[in-house]
Protein backbone atom coordinates (compact mmCIF):
# COMPACT_ATOMS: atom_id res chain seq x y z
CA UNK A 1 0.00 0.00 0.00
CA UNK A 2 1.52 3.48 -1.32
CA UNK A 3 1.92 5.77 1.72
CA UNK A 4 -0.47 8.53 0.17
CA UNK A 5 -2.92 6.00 0.46
CA UNK A 6 -3.09 5.51 4.32
CA UNK A 7 -5.09 7.49 6.74
CA UNK A 8 -3.82 10.58 7.26
CA UNK A 9 -6.71 12.51 9.21
CA UNK A 10 -5.36 15.01 11.62
CA UNK A 11 -5.88 13.90 15.54
CA UNK A 12 -8.06 11.07 14.43
CA UNK A 13 -8.80 8.34 16.78
CA UNK A 14 -7.67 5.24 15.17
CA UNK A 15 -8.55 2.08 17.07
CA UNK A 16 -9.02 -1.73 16.67
CA UNK A 17 -11.91 -3.88 17.95
CA UNK A 18 -12.57 -3.23 21.40
CA UNK A 19 -10.37 -5.59 23.56
CA UNK A 20 -11.32 -7.59 26.92
CA UNK A 21 -10.14 -5.29 29.48
CA UNK A 22 -7.51 -7.50 30.71
CA UNK A 23 -4.34 -7.17 32.69
CA UNK A 24 -0.97 -6.29 31.20
CA UNK A 25 -1.95 -3.38 28.88
CA UNK A 26 0.07 -0.08 28.87
CA UNK A 27 -0.84 3.32 28.14
CA UNK A 28 1.82 6.11 26.94
CA UNK A 29 0.27 9.63 27.26
CA UNK A 30 1.35 13.09 28.58
CA UNK A 31 3.67 14.06 25.43
CA UNK A 32 3.74 14.87 21.60
CA UNK A 33 2.75 11.70 20.00
CA UNK A 34 3.42 11.14 16.08
CA UNK A 35 1.86 8.75 14.47
CA UNK A 36 3.55 8.83 11.00
CA UNK A 37 0.74 7.69 10.27
CA UNK A 38 -0.16 9.82 6.46
CA UNK A 39 1.66 12.42 4.16
CA UNK A 40 1.42 15.35 6.60
CA UNK A 41 1.64 15.30 10.39
CA UNK A 42 -0.83 13.95 13.00
CA UNK A 43 -0.62 13.51 16.67
CA UNK A 44 -2.90 11.90 19.33
CA UNK A 45 -3.39 11.71 22.95
CA UNK A 46 -2.64 8.31 23.57
CA UNK A 47 -1.05 4.95 22.29
CA UNK A 48 -2.65 1.65 24.34
CA UNK A 49 -0.29 -1.47 23.69
CA UNK A 50 -1.14 -4.97 24.71
CA UNK A 51 1.15 -7.78 24.39
CA UNK A 52 3.13 -6.17 21.89
CA UNK A 53 1.10 -4.88 19.41
CA UNK A 54 -0.74 -1.55 19.40
CA UNK A 55 -4.48 -1.85 20.30
CA UNK A 56 -5.18 1.96 20.27
CA UNK A 57 -3.91 5.33 18.83
CA UNK A 58 -6.28 8.64 19.92
CA UNK A 59 -8.04 10.41 22.49
CA UNK A 60 -6.64 10.09 25.80
CA UNK A 61 -10.42 9.12 27.47
CA UNK A 62 -11.47 6.51 25.06
CA UNK A 63 -7.63 4.90 25.42
CA UNK A 64 -8.62 4.92 29.33
CA UNK A 65 -11.80 3.05 28.78
CA UNK A 66 -10.59 0.82 26.68
CA UNK A 67 -7.51 -0.26 28.59
CA UNK A 68 -9.10 -1.17 32.16
CA UNK A 69 -8.12 -0.44 35.78
CA UNK A 70 -5.52 -2.51 35.95
CA UNK A 71 -3.62 -0.30 32.95
CA UNK A 72 0.17 0.71 33.77
CA UNK A 73 0.55 4.25 32.84
CA UNK A 74 3.89 5.35 31.49
CA UNK A 75 3.67 9.29 31.24
CA UNK A 76 5.88 10.91 28.65
CA UNK A 77 6.62 14.59 31.32
CA UNK A 78 6.66 15.95 27.51
CA UNK A 79 8.71 13.98 26.12
CA UNK A 80 8.13 13.00 22.16
CA UNK A 81 6.45 9.24 21.26
CA UNK A 82 7.46 8.14 17.63
CA UNK A 83 7.07 4.63 16.11
CA UNK A 84 10.18 2.62 16.69
CA UNK A 85 13.33 3.38 13.90
CA UNK A 86 13.97 1.26 10.79
CA UNK A 87 16.90 0.98 9.58
CA UNK A 88 17.07 1.19 5.75
CA UNK A 89 20.55 0.08 5.22
CA UNK A 90 23.95 -0.83 7.34
CA UNK A 91 25.92 -4.04 8.10
CA UNK A 92 25.27 -5.37 11.44
CA UNK A 93 27.81 -8.50 11.36
CA UNK A 94 30.68 -6.00 10.54
CA UNK A 95 29.46 -4.38 13.95
CA UNK A 96 30.40 -7.85 15.18
CA UNK A 97 33.77 -7.26 14.31
CA UNK A 98 34.76 -3.57 14.62
CA UNK A 99 35.67 -4.17 18.17
CA UNK A 100 38.81 -6.50 16.80
CA UNK A 101 41.26 -3.53 16.16
CA UNK A 102 41.85 -0.02 15.85
CA UNK A 103 39.19 2.84 14.66
CA UNK A 104 40.10 5.72 13.47
CA UNK A 105 36.48 7.08 14.61
CA UNK A 106 37.30 6.52 18.09
CA UNK A 107 38.46 10.04 19.96
CA UNK A 108 40.74 7.57 21.78
CA UNK A 109 42.72 6.91 18.81
CA UNK A 110 43.78 10.69 19.35
CA UNK A 111 44.64 12.82 16.34
CA UNK A 112 45.22 11.08 13.03
CA UNK A 113 44.86 14.19 10.17
CA UNK A 114 48.53 13.39 8.46
CA UNK A 115 50.37 10.09 7.27
CA UNK A 116 52.85 11.08 9.78
CA UNK A 117 50.10 10.88 13.03
CA UNK A 118 48.06 8.15 11.76
CA UNK A 119 51.69 5.93 11.00
CA UNK A 120 51.97 7.07 14.52
CA UNK A 121 48.84 5.70 15.94
CA UNK A 122 49.01 2.69 14.01
CA UNK A 123 52.40 1.94 15.22
CA UNK A 124 51.42 2.78 18.78
CA UNK A 125 48.31 -0.03 18.39
CA UNK A 126 50.41 -2.40 16.43
CA UNK A 127 53.11 -3.17 18.93
CA UNK A 128 50.72 -4.45 21.27
CA UNK A 129 49.91 -7.26 18.46
CA UNK A 130 52.04 -10.77 19.16
CA UNK A 131 54.88 -10.37 15.83
CA UNK A 132 53.04 -11.96 12.96
CA UNK A 133 49.57 -11.09 13.70
CA UNK A 134 47.48 -8.45 12.26
CA UNK A 135 46.68 -5.29 12.90
CA UNK A 136 43.62 -4.04 11.39
CA UNK A 137 42.60 -0.44 11.68
CA UNK A 138 38.70 0.60 10.90
CA UNK A 139 38.04 4.06 8.80
CA UNK A 140 41.01 5.09 7.33
CA UNK A 141 39.79 7.94 5.05
CA UNK A 142 42.83 9.51 2.75
CA UNK A 143 40.80 12.48 2.07
CA UNK A 144 40.91 13.18 5.44
CA UNK A 145 44.67 13.27 5.91
CA UNK A 146 46.45 16.56 5.45
CA UNK A 147 48.18 15.14 2.24
CA UNK A 148 45.15 14.07 1.04
CA UNK A 149 46.91 10.85 -0.29
CA UNK A 150 46.52 7.28 0.45
CA UNK A 151 49.01 5.47 2.82
CA UNK A 152 51.60 3.05 1.18
CA UNK A 153 52.85 0.06 1.49
CA UNK A 154 56.43 1.07 2.29
CA UNK A 155 55.00 3.49 5.02
CA UNK A 156 52.90 0.81 6.68
CA UNK A 157 56.37 -1.47 6.66
CA UNK A 158 58.80 1.15 8.04
CA UNK A 159 56.62 0.93 11.30
CA UNK A 160 55.44 -1.90 11.69
CA UNK A 161 57.09 -4.79 8.85
CA UNK A 162 57.10 -8.07 11.77
CA UNK A 163 53.07 -7.92 11.27
CA UNK A 164 50.39 -7.71 8.94
CA UNK A 165 49.00 -4.27 8.62
CA UNK A 166 45.93 -3.59 6.60
CA UNK A 167 44.03 -0.26 7.05
CA UNK A 168 40.34 -1.03 5.81
CA UNK A 169 38.74 2.75 3.94
CA UNK A 170 35.91 3.83 5.09
CA UNK A 171 33.61 3.45 2.30
CA UNK A 172 34.37 -0.55 3.03
CA UNK A 173 35.64 -0.97 -0.91
CA UNK A 174 39.12 -0.72 -0.52
CA UNK A 175 42.35 -0.93 1.83
CA UNK A 176 46.01 -0.57 1.69
CA UNK A 177 48.08 -3.56 3.22
CA UNK A 178 51.58 -3.90 3.90
CA UNK A 179 54.11 -6.31 2.63
CA UNK A 180 53.52 -8.89 5.13
CA UNK A 181 49.62 -8.71 4.71
CA UNK A 182 50.26 -8.89 0.90
CA UNK A 183 51.98 -12.00 1.59
CA UNK A 184 49.60 -14.07 3.50
CA UNK A 185 47.37 -12.79 0.79
CA UNK A 186 49.37 -14.02 -1.92
CA UNK A 187 49.45 -11.36 -3.62
CA UNK A 188 53.00 -10.80 -5.24
CA UNK A 189 54.32 -8.05 -7.29
CA UNK A 190 54.07 -7.77 -10.78
CA UNK A 191 50.43 -9.49 -10.07
CA UNK A 192 47.34 -8.02 -12.74
CA UNK A 193 44.58 -6.52 -10.91
CA UNK A 194 41.13 -8.42 -11.77
CA UNK A 195 38.80 -7.42 -13.96
CA UNK A 196 36.52 -4.96 -11.60
CA UNK A 197 39.17 -4.51 -9.14
CA UNK A 198 41.98 -1.71 -8.21
CA UNK A 199 45.49 -2.69 -7.73
CA UNK A 200 48.28 -0.22 -8.57
CA UNK A 201 52.11 -1.11 -9.03
CA UNK A 202 54.37 1.65 -8.40
CA UNK A 203 57.50 2.45 -11.80
CA UNK A 204 59.04 -0.45 -10.51
CA UNK A 205 56.13 -3.12 -10.87
CA UNK A 206 55.78 -3.18 -7.10
CA UNK A 207 52.65 -3.65 -5.65
CA UNK A 208 51.40 -0.22 -3.90
CA UNK A 209 49.46 -2.00 -1.09
CA UNK A 210 46.30 -0.86 -2.31
CA UNK A 211 44.07 -2.64 -3.53
CA UNK A 212 39.77 -1.51 -3.99
CA UNK A 213 36.69 -3.39 -4.84
CA UNK A 214 37.47 -7.07 -6.19
CA UNK A 215 40.97 -6.99 -5.61
CA UNK A 216 40.23 -6.84 -2.09
CA UNK A 217 38.69 -10.84 -2.22
CA UNK A 218 42.16 -12.60 -1.83
CA UNK A 219 42.39 -10.25 1.07
CA UNK A 220 39.38 -10.88 2.88
CA UNK A 221 39.70 -14.35 2.67
CA UNK A 222 42.86 -14.45 5.03
CA UNK A 223 42.05 -11.44 6.91
CA UNK A 224 41.14 -12.85 10.43
CA UNK A 225 37.35 -13.14 11.57
CA UNK A 226 36.21 -13.87 14.89
CA UNK A 227 34.90 -16.99 16.09
CA UNK A 228 31.13 -17.56 16.39
CA UNK A 229 31.71 -17.32 20.33
CA UNK A 230 33.18 -14.21 19.65
CA UNK A 231 30.56 -12.83 17.61
CA UNK A 232 27.89 -14.15 20.18
CA UNK A 233 29.85 -12.25 22.88
CA UNK A 234 29.45 -9.22 20.62
CA UNK A 235 25.65 -9.29 20.04
CA UNK A 236 24.36 -7.32 22.99
CA UNK A 237 27.06 -4.21 22.38
CA UNK A 238 26.10 -4.35 18.49
CA UNK A 239 22.42 -4.04 19.35
CA UNK A 240 22.47 -1.95 22.14
CA UNK A 241 24.53 0.73 19.59
CA UNK A 242 21.39 0.15 17.19
CA UNK A 243 18.50 0.63 20.29
CA UNK A 244 20.44 3.58 21.60
CA UNK A 245 19.48 5.60 18.13
CA UNK A 246 16.15 4.03 18.51
CA UNK A 247 15.96 1.60 15.61
CA UNK A 248 13.80 -1.23 16.60
CA UNK A 249 14.52 -2.68 13.21
CA UNK A 250 18.65 -3.47 12.16
CA UNK A 251 19.57 -4.48 8.39
CA UNK A 252 22.95 -6.59 7.77
CA UNK A 253 23.30 -5.26 3.93
CA UNK A 254 25.57 -7.68 2.62
CA UNK A 255 25.47 -11.39 4.39
CA UNK A 256 28.45 -13.96 3.64
CA UNK A 257 27.80 -17.55 4.08
CA UNK A 258 29.58 -17.52 8.14
CA UNK A 259 27.16 -14.66 8.78
CA UNK A 260 24.35 -16.14 7.59
CA UNK A 261 24.79 -19.33 9.46
CA UNK A 262 25.45 -17.16 12.94
CA UNK A 263 22.93 -14.79 12.36
CA UNK A 264 19.88 -17.68 11.92
CA UNK A 265 21.36 -20.36 14.58
CA UNK A 266 19.07 -20.65 17.61
CA UNK A 267 21.81 -19.06 19.92
CA UNK A 268 22.30 -15.72 17.73
CA UNK A 269 17.96 -15.64 17.80
CA UNK A 270 18.06 -16.07 21.60
CA UNK A 271 20.33 -12.77 21.87
CA UNK A 272 18.49 -10.56 19.95
CA UNK A 273 15.67 -7.79 21.53
CA UNK A 274 15.76 -5.84 17.78
CA UNK A 275 14.70 -7.46 14.63
CA UNK A 276 16.85 -7.97 12.18
CA UNK A 277 16.57 -8.07 8.61
CA UNK A 278 19.29 -10.36 6.27
CA UNK A 279 20.88 -9.82 3.07
CA UNK A 280 22.73 -12.78 1.69
CA UNK A 281 25.36 -11.32 -1.02
CA UNK A 282 24.56 -12.82 -4.07
CA UNK A 283 28.24 -13.01 -5.45
CA UNK A 284 29.62 -15.28 -2.13
CA UNK A 285 27.66 -19.03 -1.50
CA UNK A 286 24.58 -17.73 -3.16
CA UNK A 287 23.96 -21.23 -4.61
CA UNK A 288 24.08 -23.41 -1.32
CA UNK A 289 21.56 -20.75 0.14
CA UNK A 290 18.71 -21.24 -3.02
CA UNK A 291 19.50 -24.79 -2.32
CA UNK A 292 18.66 -25.16 1.69
CA UNK A 293 14.91 -25.36 2.04
CA UNK A 294 14.87 -23.38 5.50
CA UNK A 295 16.32 -20.45 3.48
CA UNK A 296 12.89 -18.95 1.36
CA UNK A 297 11.71 -15.57 0.75
CA UNK A 298 10.76 -13.95 3.88
CA UNK A 299 11.80 -17.19 6.17
CA UNK A 300 11.78 -16.17 9.78
CA UNK A 301 13.98 -17.47 12.33
CA UNK A 302 12.87 -15.74 15.88
CA UNK A 303 13.36 -11.94 15.79
CA UNK A 304 15.70 -12.52 11.88
CA UNK A 305 14.19 -12.41 8.60
CA UNK A 306 15.34 -13.53 5.10
CA UNK A 307 14.94 -10.32 3.07
CA UNK A 308 16.49 -9.95 0.10
CA UNK A 309 19.01 -10.37 -1.83
CA UNK A 310 21.92 -8.82 -2.16
CA UNK A 311 23.86 -7.39 -5.54
CA UNK A 312 26.81 -4.89 -5.69
CA UNK A 313 27.13 -3.44 -9.48
CA UNK A 314 30.18 -0.56 -8.44
CA UNK A 315 31.94 0.92 -5.51
CA UNK A 316 32.18 4.17 -3.67
CA UNK A 317 32.48 7.63 -4.62
CA UNK A 318 34.47 8.89 -1.95
CA UNK A 319 37.28 6.01 -2.62
CA UNK A 320 36.51 7.44 -6.37
CA UNK A 321 35.46 3.28 -7.25
CA UNK A 322 32.22 4.36 -8.10
CA UNK A 323 31.02 3.88 -12.07
CA UNK A 324 30.36 6.98 -13.49
CA UNK A 325 29.40 8.16 -16.80
CA UNK A 326 31.61 11.37 -16.62
CA UNK A 327 35.50 11.27 -15.56
CA UNK A 328 36.69 12.07 -11.74
CA UNK A 329 38.30 15.08 -11.87
CA UNK A 330 40.97 13.61 -9.37
CA UNK A 331 41.46 10.34 -11.16
CA UNK A 332 41.42 6.90 -10.31
CA UNK A 333 42.39 5.83 -6.21
CA UNK A 334 46.43 5.65 -7.87
CA UNK A 335 45.74 8.89 -9.94
CA UNK A 336 45.53 7.96 -13.35
CA UNK A 337 43.79 9.71 -16.08
CA UNK A 338 40.92 9.60 -17.93
CA UNK A 339 38.97 7.58 -14.85
CA UNK A 340 35.12 7.12 -14.67
CA UNK A 341 35.09 4.08 -12.30
CA UNK A 342 34.26 0.73 -13.38
CA UNK A 343 31.45 -1.91 -12.74
CA UNK A 344 32.50 -4.54 -10.17
CA UNK A 345 29.92 -6.90 -13.06
CA UNK A 346 28.67 -7.03 -16.35
CA UNK A 347 25.31 -6.25 -17.22
CA UNK A 348 24.88 -10.04 -18.32
CA UNK A 349 26.17 -11.53 -14.94
CA UNK A 350 23.96 -9.19 -13.33
CA UNK A 351 20.89 -9.67 -15.10
CA UNK A 352 21.52 -14.00 -15.00
CA UNK A 353 21.60 -13.82 -11.03
CA UNK A 354 18.81 -11.74 -10.67
CA UNK A 355 16.97 -13.71 -13.02
CA UNK A 356 17.59 -16.38 -10.76
CA UNK A 357 16.71 -15.26 -7.71
CA UNK A 358 14.21 -13.39 -9.11
CA UNK A 359 12.05 -15.72 -10.58
CA UNK A 360 12.47 -17.86 -6.89
CA UNK A 361 10.20 -14.94 -5.47
CA UNK A 362 13.47 -13.08 -3.93
CA UNK A 363 13.42 -9.34 -3.42
CA UNK A 364 16.24 -7.44 -5.54
CA UNK A 365 18.56 -4.75 -3.42
CA UNK A 366 21.20 -3.26 -5.67
CA UNK A 367 24.18 -1.56 -4.54
CA UNK A 368 24.98 1.44 -7.19
CA UNK A 369 26.46 4.48 -6.50
CA UNK A 370 27.64 6.21 -9.91
CA UNK A 371 24.54 6.83 -12.18
CA UNK A 372 26.72 4.36 -15.14
CA UNK A 373 26.06 1.67 -12.20
CA UNK A 374 22.16 3.37 -11.97
CA UNK A 375 21.64 2.73 -15.30
CA UNK A 376 22.82 -0.99 -14.98
CA UNK A 377 20.43 -1.17 -12.04
CA UNK A 378 17.28 0.37 -14.40
CA UNK A 379 18.40 -2.32 -17.42
CA UNK A 380 18.73 -5.01 -15.08
CA UNK A 381 15.27 -4.59 -14.00
CA UNK A 382 13.90 -3.96 -17.10
CA UNK A 383 15.38 -7.17 -18.67
CA UNK A 384 13.33 -8.55 -16.03
CA UNK A 385 10.56 -7.68 -16.93
CA UNK A 386 9.95 -5.61 -13.33
CA UNK A 387 7.09 -2.81 -13.11
CA UNK A 388 5.49 -0.98 -10.33
CA UNK A 389 2.36 -2.99 -10.67
CA UNK A 390 4.26 -5.88 -9.90
CA UNK A 391 4.49 -4.82 -6.53
CA UNK A 392 8.52 -6.36 -6.16
CA UNK A 393 10.36 -2.93 -4.97
CA UNK A 394 13.58 -3.77 -5.95
CA UNK A 395 15.77 -1.23 -3.70
CA UNK A 396 18.47 0.53 -5.27
CA UNK A 397 20.88 0.99 -2.60
CA UNK A 398 22.74 4.66 -1.91
CA UNK A 399 21.18 5.58 -5.62
CA UNK A 400 23.34 8.26 -4.84
CA UNK A 401 24.55 10.31 -7.89
CA UNK A 402 21.26 9.76 -10.00
CA UNK A 403 20.99 11.97 -12.76
CA UNK A 404 17.10 13.24 -12.95
CA UNK A 405 16.19 11.73 -15.83
CA UNK A 406 16.51 8.33 -13.94
CA UNK A 407 13.68 9.26 -11.96
CA UNK A 408 11.17 8.27 -14.16
CA UNK A 409 12.47 4.67 -14.79
CA UNK A 410 12.43 4.15 -11.07
CA UNK A 411 8.85 5.08 -10.74
CA UNK A 412 8.16 2.28 -14.25
CA UNK A 413 9.86 -0.36 -12.28
CA UNK A 414 8.55 0.64 -8.61
CA UNK A 415 12.13 0.80 -6.92
CA UNK A 416 12.92 1.88 -3.49
CA UNK A 417 15.80 4.24 -3.62
CA UNK A 418 17.20 3.93 -0.01
CA UNK A 419 19.37 7.32 0.03
CA UNK A 420 22.83 8.06 2.30
CA UNK A 421 22.01 11.83 3.31
CA UNK A 422 25.55 11.68 5.45
CA UNK A 423 26.81 11.97 2.39
CA UNK A 424 26.19 15.37 2.05
CA UNK A 425 28.07 16.07 5.51
CA UNK A 426 31.17 13.37 5.52
CA UNK A 427 32.07 13.55 2.00
CA UNK A 428 30.40 16.44 -0.58
CA UNK A 429 33.45 17.94 -0.01
CA UNK A 430 35.45 15.12 -1.56
CA UNK A 431 32.99 14.79 -4.10
CA UNK A 432 32.96 18.51 -5.20
CA UNK A 433 36.75 18.28 -6.13
CA UNK A 434 35.92 15.61 -8.33
CA UNK A 435 32.32 16.35 -10.18
CA UNK A 436 30.55 20.10 -11.03
CA UNK A 437 28.32 21.63 -8.12
CA UNK A 438 24.95 20.68 -10.01
CA UNK A 439 26.03 17.08 -10.01
CA UNK A 440 27.26 17.05 -6.60
CA UNK A 441 23.78 19.32 -5.65
CA UNK A 442 21.67 16.09 -6.91
CA UNK A 443 23.01 13.90 -4.54
CA UNK A 444 19.91 12.12 -2.83
CA UNK A 445 17.33 13.66 -4.28
CA UNK A 446 14.91 13.33 -1.84
CA UNK A 447 11.95 16.06 -3.24
CA UNK A 448 12.49 15.30 -6.39
CA UNK A 449 11.93 11.74 -6.10
CA UNK A 450 8.90 12.23 -3.50
CA UNK A 451 7.29 14.47 -6.07
CA UNK A 452 7.63 11.53 -8.81
CA UNK A 453 5.60 9.32 -6.36
CA UNK A 454 8.62 7.40 -5.32
CA UNK A 455 9.03 6.12 -1.93
CA UNK A 456 12.48 7.23 -0.30
CA UNK A 457 14.12 5.71 2.99
CA UNK A 458 17.58 7.14 4.45
CA UNK A 459 20.25 5.19 6.08
CA UNK A 460 24.03 5.41 7.84
CA UNK A 461 25.35 2.62 6.21
CA UNK A 462 27.13 2.06 9.42
CA UNK A 463 30.33 1.49 9.99
CA UNK A 464 30.71 3.61 6.80
CA UNK A 465 29.00 6.79 9.08
CA UNK A 466 28.25 6.66 12.65
CA UNK A 467 24.82 5.24 13.68
CA UNK A 468 23.55 8.24 14.45
CA UNK A 469 19.76 8.30 13.69
CA UNK A 470 19.59 12.73 14.53
CA UNK A 471 22.82 13.61 12.18
CA UNK A 472 20.60 11.43 9.72
CA UNK A 473 17.84 13.45 10.16
CA UNK A 474 19.63 16.52 10.33
CA UNK A 475 21.76 15.83 6.51
CA UNK A 476 18.72 15.18 4.90
CA UNK A 477 17.19 18.60 6.31
CA UNK A 478 20.70 20.90 5.95
CA UNK A 479 22.76 18.89 3.23
CA UNK A 480 25.37 20.73 4.84
CA UNK A 481 29.30 19.76 4.25
CA UNK A 482 32.00 19.69 7.00
CA UNK A 483 33.24 22.80 5.86
CA UNK A 484 29.49 24.51 5.41
CA UNK A 485 28.60 24.37 1.96
CA UNK A 486 24.98 22.93 1.33
CA UNK A 487 24.46 20.52 -1.50
CA UNK A 488 21.04 21.02 -3.53
CA UNK A 489 19.13 23.19 -1.26
CA UNK A 490 16.19 22.29 -3.48
CA UNK A 491 16.57 19.15 -2.19
CA UNK A 492 16.41 20.00 1.76
CA UNK A 493 13.68 17.67 3.23
CA UNK A 494 11.48 19.23 5.68
CA UNK A 495 11.33 17.85 9.35
CA UNK A 496 8.45 15.28 9.00
CA UNK A 497 10.00 14.34 5.30
CA UNK A 498 12.95 13.45 6.95
CA UNK A 499 11.50 11.24 9.93
CA UNK A 500 9.97 9.33 7.20
CA UNK A 501 13.19 8.34 5.90
CA UNK A 502 13.43 6.37 9.11
CA UNK A 503 10.03 4.99 9.37
CA UNK A 504 7.45 4.71 6.98
CA UNK A 505 9.77 5.03 4.08
CA UNK A 506 12.06 1.82 4.68
CA UNK A 507 9.32 -0.14 6.43
CA UNK A 508 7.59 0.19 2.84
CA UNK A 509 10.93 -0.99 0.79
CA UNK A 510 11.32 -4.49 2.82
CA UNK A 511 7.29 -4.88 2.61
CA UNK A 512 7.15 -4.63 6.70
CA UNK A 513 4.39 -1.27 6.37
CA UNK A 514 1.21 -3.25 8.07
CA UNK A 515 4.35 -3.96 11.19
CA UNK A 516 6.20 -1.11 11.88
CA UNK A 517 6.79 2.51 11.23
CA UNK A 518 3.53 3.81 12.26
CA UNK A 519 2.07 4.30 15.08
CA UNK A 520 -1.78 2.28 14.09
CA UNK A 521 -3.81 -0.28 15.78
CA UNK A 522 -2.40 -4.11 14.87
CA UNK A 523 1.03 -2.81 14.65
CA UNK A 524 4.09 -3.55 16.89
CA UNK A 525 4.59 -1.61 19.61
CA UNK A 526 7.87 -0.35 18.55
CA UNK A 527 8.35 3.25 20.26
CA UNK A 528 11.55 5.63 19.85
CA UNK A 529 11.16 8.47 22.48
CA UNK A 530 12.75 11.67 21.79
CA UNK A 531 13.43 14.87 24.28
CA UNK A 532 12.36 17.38 21.81
CA UNK A 533 9.59 16.97 19.18
CA UNK A 534 11.96 17.42 15.61
CA UNK A 535 8.81 19.13 14.03
CA UNK A 536 9.30 21.82 15.74
CA UNK A 537 13.03 22.00 16.52
CA UNK A 538 14.91 24.37 14.60
CA UNK A 539 16.94 22.67 11.89
CA UNK A 540 20.41 23.69 13.97
CA UNK A 541 19.43 21.95 16.92
CA UNK A 542 18.04 18.34 15.02
CA UNK A 543 21.47 17.14 15.97
CA UNK A 544 20.72 17.93 20.23
CA UNK A 545 17.87 16.27 20.43
CA UNK A 546 18.26 13.20 22.70
CA UNK A 547 17.18 9.43 22.47
CA UNK A 548 15.14 9.12 26.16
CA UNK A 549 14.43 5.54 25.59
CA UNK A 550 13.55 2.58 22.60
CA UNK A 551 10.80 0.15 23.68
CA UNK A 552 10.22 -2.89 21.40
CA UNK A 553 7.20 -4.87 21.71
CA UNK A 554 5.73 -3.09 24.63
CA UNK A 555 9.29 -3.55 26.65
CA UNK A 556 12.10 -1.37 26.83
CA UNK A 557 15.30 -1.92 25.44
CA UNK A 558 17.24 0.47 26.05
CA UNK A 559 16.73 4.15 28.73
CA UNK A 560 18.97 6.93 29.10
CA UNK A 561 20.40 7.91 32.46
CA UNK A 562 18.57 10.95 33.60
Amino acid sequence: MRIAGWLAAFGLALAAPVAAKDAGATLWRGGTIITMDGETPATAEAVLERDGKIVFVGPEAAARAQAGKDVQLRDLKGATLLPGFVDAHSHFAIGLQTAGGLDLADPATGDTSSVAKLLAAVKGYGTKVPKGGWVVVWRYDDAQLAERRHVTRAELDSVLPDRKVVLLHVSLHGLVANSAALKAAKLRDGMKPPAGGVMPSDAKGKLTGLLFEKAMQPMSLVLPQPSAEARLAAVDAVQTRYAREGFTWAQDGATNPVDLAFLTSPAAQAKLKIDLALLPFAMTGIDAMLENPAMTPGARFGRVKLQGIKFVLDGSPQARTAFFTRDYALGSPDGQHPWHGQPVTTDAAFQGLARKVHERGWQIFAHANGDAAIDMAIRGFDALGIKAADNRRPVVIHSQFMRPDQIPGYVRIGVGPAYFSNHTFYFADTHRRNFPNEVVDFISPFVASRAAGLIPSNHSDYPVTPLDTRAELWSAMARQSRTGVVSGDGQREGAYQALQGLTTGPAWQVFEEDRRGRLKPGLLADFVVLDRNPLDTPVEQIRTIRVLETVKEGKTIWQADR
